[in-house]
Parts: C-alpha cells; structure tokens; sequence
C-alpha cells in the first residue's frame, strides 16, 4: 500500500496524540489530499542520517484551525505502523509503498505489566509530571506503547520501542529502562530534599 510520509524529528506511537502545525505548501497539499481521499499519513522519525524505516500512521482526527494564509492546526493519532518498502517522489511530498506491522502473539502478562506501570508511575512522580497521563488504561491489554509516549526517552530509544515486534519484549525494555533511570532520579531527589531541608533548618 502506498501513503504520504511526513518526515518528522519525532516518534508516533499507536494511540499518541499528536498535533501538528503545517505550514509548508507541499504539507498542506499532503494534508488535503488524505481529506479527499480518506487516508492517513505516516510519520516517519528523520534525522541528519536520514530516514527511519519503521514510522506510524497518522489518523486525522481534527482540523482545529484553517488559517487565511492556508496553513493549519491538526490533531492527529497515530495508529498501525508501517515499514517502508521503496520511496515515490512523484508527488511534492514524499510517498512509501509501506508494509503494516502488527505484534507477534507473546503478550506480556498482566504481573510484568504490573511492574512496568509501578516503575512508570514512580520515575514520573520524581520527574515531577502527572501520573494520570495515561488515558483508557488496561492491564488485561498492552500498555507498552502508552508507557513509552509518556516517558521522556531519548528519540532513538522511542524509535528502539517502535520498531520492537513483541509486547512482552518491548514491556521488559521499559522495565530495563526504568531499573537504569530511576537510582538517578532517587538520588536527585533525595539531593533535592537534603538541601530544602538544610535550607529550612
């Protein structure tokens, strides 16, 4: 199948809002064409090395904005992912013929999630960002790509975990990550307090 790619420094994870500023010409005739056509668009991570392999898809889920000028305020979600298979320049924007993935059949099971959400909510709790930002949370179903779009990673980890074909595999690099962060984070934080204290006293 082919669809538009909009190469982004960013990673979609299925489900992750994303809302987008488009403003280039090519990206508003990208834009209007998926309206007209009733398609989505992939967003594909790119940087000074080039362009990922495995992106997203974008589903537009709203116009929030048309500017006089043609630009416009989206809000997208992403949705199945894609590998890329050839490139199609014939169009201003950049087209893939693209191959959908889906996870293979290893769920991770509900006690490793369990673990995985514990580490999630105490590394956001030292990072000082709101536990309840995780919208439609299940345990009887993956949280993995939840988990990842809400931890600030690296963009290259974020890429790791989108490109990961196993729940259960991407479910344990979480846990890896959050075993590797969060002695930094407790260590920072009791710092923090040792000086608020010397302060207070």
């Amino acid at each position: 199948m082919q669809i538009p790619i909009f190469p982004l420094q960013v990673v979609l994870f299925p489900g992750a809002s994303l809302p987008l500023h488009i403003f280039e010409p090519r990206y508003r005739k990208m834009v209007q064409d998926c309206e007209q056509r009733s398609i989505d668009f992939g967003v594909a991570y790119a940087d000074a090395d080039g362009l990922a392999v495995t992106g997203c898809c974008a589903k537009l889920v709203k116009v929030l904005e048309r500017y006089d000028d043609g630009r416009l305020d989206i809000l997208t979600r992403g949705d199945r992912r894609f590998q890329i298979k050839s490139l199609d320049e014939t169009e201003p924007y950049l087209q893939a013929d693209v191959e959908f993935m889906d996870d293979d059949n290893d769920p991770a099971p509900r006690s490793l999630r369990q673990s995985a959400l514990a580490l999630h909510f105490e590394a956001m709790q030292h990072l000082g960002h709101e536990a309840n930002e995780l919208p439609h949370l299940q345990l009887d179903r993956p949280i993995s790509f939840l988990l990842a779009n809400a931890l600030p990673l690296p963009l290259q980890a974020q890429q790791g975990l989108l490109c990961t074909e196993s729940d259960r595999q991407r479910t344990e690099m979480l846990v890896q990550i959050y075993d590797e962060l969060l002695p930094q984070l407790r260590m920072q934080n009791a710092d923090r307090q040792s000086g608020t204290s010397r302060l207070v006293h």
